[in-house]
């Protein structure tokens, strides 16, 4: 094994931490007799030689001495190594991504072509291992098959024959996974793939089986799902409850039930990973599951009544991870689409008083992404955040520490009843960084808390960490306009430190600028500032100076200059502050029309809504604003808020056509596959609720 391997000039090669002359020690150590060395080179090879999944040299030149290492029975823990060819081999570069790759990437898209080729051309060595003694290379070997052998209907043919012999319900499951992969990547397998997948789903099989192929038909065949889908999964899943103990074997690395936890902890990263996924497994009937039914769900896309029921008996099942595992697909459910969730919520909601408390936890935080949309679970989430004031902040290992998640879905809701959280948390030694933004939900509600913020910003230290401290509580006044704190805010405006001053200053001229007149005891400071002119921080100065004095003649110098320097942050500042302004400002709109042509897309947002604001003539404005919202989904909210203060879009309009489209659209504006932000849900809400006052007028009835 391994010959020529000294051979290869490894030291002329790089991976993602240096020369690659450790690789060598990293193969060796995968086929190492000691657990542990072999755990310490996979993870080598996923942290340093396929980082990320990239590929470079130094990968290319491990693919044959990893084939070895697969075929050789002696070598433990084997179905690693083909999951790691598979990920070396399986990276496909469609034809919109080589469009977009520039010369800098023009490398390792070559690097990718390679592996993709040098891979698939030694893959007929999985089809053997398809019936490997060892139980992990069989888990492996399937999806190797499917993503990387270039003859489809082979690779069908062995996984419906092994299917038929296959012992282990797990690797049974890995053999319908591959068929769905096969059926993607191979269009013209779908049918044979959709109608086996049909029979198995139909038959007599055992509910995990039939559950499998019903996910991977809605994954590449949605259209072959039966009409009583919901139904169908929802009696397999009562079936899987009754099955006694655990199905299956046990993954790779996790550990039943019971078994004494090692006296170490894991110090790889893969070794983290596998002791979280057997902490997650630990207790569960058929751990399996979760990954079938996210697999359904994603399947299923725009079918959102069916995911709803599915998600709704989910919640009512007596298995508590059942339910766990409803509250987080009901959260990716409404972070991804837009629906009628009153129920869901609510069931979600029933959830707080679980005397599981990953339950609970999985329900609060689910519920703390949702703002608004949590209301039907309202008072759930008062009566947990009462039952439990220990929870209410949060301590990190680091010394961070963070609002709870019960008290913050509540604030997020704008219920008082989330005050008394809030003021304890204010007068926590070390005052929560989402405590500024739970006042600013609550609103005039959250008023007395004004004492408890000036007390705490009066008493900040202005060191290296003054901005963690001074933060928060400068967006809780922000948001209060809590002019009586203008002493305090100005004592940080005068006492900010080098680091991370610009961005202190900032956030205190603009709660300055929020108290507006009851700020001026600040004006002789600000008038300083503004004579600095072609800086962020001038522009800032003006916006305040202007609130607090309303001297348009004192600040326009300082607006204008901030238009024509270099720095974007500071032309996308002055433009901002422009706009209240309004005519008093009409000097600037040849400045902001030359603005409209800029390469920064935000830029030329903010020139267009200011150009309105100055001139109170939208026709320049409409077409940049309209051609933003179509080329970046993030700047809708900005252009929404624009178009709804400009009146109602007139029927049959550019901007009532793609206000329209945006209303009936049922997939969220910033949905992402795979990704989910934590004010997204709240972010689109908002997007709609604008969209319906640009259409219809302000009418006052909307939700904010």
């Amino acid at each position: 094994m391994f010959a020529g391997i000294e051979e290869v000039d490894w030291a002329s090669m790089e991976h993602a931490y240096g020369p690659a002359d450790d690789v060598p020690g990293l193969l060796r150590g995968l086929a190492s007799a000691d657990p542990a060395e072999r755990e310490g080179a996979l993870d080598g090879m996923y942290g340093a030689v396929h980082h990320q999944g990239d590929v470079y040299a130094c990968t290319l030149a491990c693919i044959p001495f990893l084939f070895e290492l697969v075929v050789d029975p002696a070598v433990p823990d084997r179905g690693d190594i083909v999951e790691l060819l598979t990920s070396i081999g399986g990276i496909d570069l469609d034809e919109d991504d080589e469009e977009e790759i520039d010369e800098d990437e023009a490398e390792g898209a070559a690097n990718y072509a390679m592996a993709a080729a040098a891979v698939s051309a030694g893959a007929g060595v999985f089809f053997p291992l398809m019936a490997d003694e060892d139980r992990g290379v069989r888990l492996s070997a399937p999806l190797a098959l499917a993503t990387l052998h270039d003859d489809p209907a082979r690779v069908l043919a062995l996984l419906r024959e092994r299917l038929a012999v296959e012992a282990d319900e797990e690797v049974r499951l890995a053999l319908v996974e591959a068929a769905g992969r096969l059926a993607l990547r191979h269009r013209p397998l779908t049918r044979p793939v959709a109608d086996w997948l049909s029979r198995l789903a139909a038959e007599a099989n055992p509910p995990g089986l039939r559950l499998a192929a019903l996910a991977q038909l809605a994954r590449c065949a949605p259209r072959s799902l039966p009409g009583d889908v919901v139904p169908l999964v929802t009696g397999l899943l009562r079936q899987l409850r009754t099955l006694p103990g655990p199905v299956g074997a046990r993954p790779r690395g996790a550990e039943p039930p019971g078994t004494a936890a090692p006296e170490a902890a894991p110090v790889t990263l893969l070794g983290q990973l596998r002791a979280l996924a057997a902490e997650e497994n630990a207790g569960r009937t058929a751990p399996w599951t979760a990954d079938l039914l996210r697999t359904l769900h994603v399947g299923l896309n725009d079918r959102i009544a069916e995911r709803t029921a599915l998600l709704t008996d989910q919640l009512h099942s007596p298995d508590a991870w059942q339910r766990i595992d409803a509250v987080r697909m009901s959260g990716g459910l409404i972070g991804g689409w837009r629906g009628a969730y009153a129920e869901l919520v609510g069931l979600v909601g029933e959830q707080l008083t679980s005397p599981e408390p990953k339950l609970a936890e999985a329900a609060s935080h689910m519920l703390e992404g949702l703002f608004g949309l949590a209301a039907p679970a309202a008072d759930a989430l008062a009566a947990r955040v009462a039952a439990d004031p220990g929870a209410w902040v949060r301590e990190w290992a680091d010394g961070r520490t963070t609002l709870g998640s019960a008290v913050k879905a509540l604030a997020r809701l704008g219920d008082a009843r989330a005050l008394p959280a809030l003021a304890a948390a204010l007068d926590h030694p070390q005052v929560p960084y989402d405590v500024g933004p739970g006042v600013a939900h609550l609103g005039e509600a959250a008023r007395p808390l004004a004492g408890a913020l000036r007390r705490r910003l009066g008493e900040v230290v202005f060191d290296e960490r003054a901005y963690d401290r001074a933060g928060p509580l400068l967006t809780g006044l922000t948001a209060l306009r809590a002019g009586e704190a203008a002493p305090e805010v100005l004592r940080v405006l005068r006492g900010t430190p080098e680091f991370r001053g610009e961005w202190l200053r900032t956030a205190a001229l603009r709660a300055l600028a929020s108290f507006g007149p009851a700020a001026r005891c600040a004006a002789p400071e600000l008038r300083t500032l503004v004579r600095r002119p072609g800086t962020a921080e001038a522009v800032e100065a003006a916006g305040a100076l202007w609130a607090v004095e309303g001297d348009a003649d004192a600040v326009l110098p300082a607006l204008i200059e901030g238009l024509t320097t270099q720095d974007v942050h500071a032309r996308r500042a002055a433009a901002s502050a422009l706009g209240p302004l309004g005519e008093r400002a009409a000097v600037t709109a040849p400045r902001l029309r030359a603005l409209l042509r800029h390469e920064e897309l935000w830029l030329r947002v903010d020139a267009a809504i200011a150009l309105w604001e100055v001139s109170g003539r939208a026709a320049e404005s409409v077409p940049v604003l309209l051609a933003a919202w179509e080329q970046n989904r993030h700047v809708r909210v900005r252009v929404a808020e624009c178009l709804a203060r400009m009146g109602p879009a007139g029927a049959g309009s550019d901007a009532a056509h793609v206000l329209l489209a945006e209303l009936t659209s049922v997939r969220r504006h910033n949905a992402t596959d795979g990704a989910y932000g934590s004010h997204d849900t709240y972010t689109d809400e908002k997007l709609l609720v604008l969209c319906r006052r640009a259409l219809l007028g302000n009418t006052g009835k909307e939700p904010t």
